[in-house]
């Protein structure tokens, strides 16, 4: 399974969100020292979830770090994110 499909997986699984992006940016890493061969090492997500409901930006980052702490200790060298309630995304 590609890394892409494991983090798209594990989130769609513990926060059921109503839009979910999943973006490779590897390819605008690559000469980098932290950017190996063959990409999924740096991603963008996008996520709108009622998970998100009552936390802090930064609550919400810690949920989805370590919803992926396994992606992060190994291929998984850069991951930038925005998460949003539906409510948050719809304004």
């Amino acid at each position: 399974m590609s890394v892409s499909d494991s983090i798209q997986q594990k989130l769609t699984k513990a926060l059921a969100p109503q839009r979910l992006e999943v973006k490779d940016e590897s390819h605008l890493h690559a000469g980098h020292a932290s950017a190996p061969a063959g990409g999924e090492s740096h991603f963008r997500l996008l996520i709108v979830s009622d998970a998100f409901e009552g936390l802090s930006r930064v609550a919400r980052q810690r949920l989805v770090n370590g919803l992926l702490s396994e992606e992060l200790a190994g291929p998984v060298h850069a991951l930038a994110m925005k998460t949003q309630t539906p409510a948050e995304a719809a304004a």
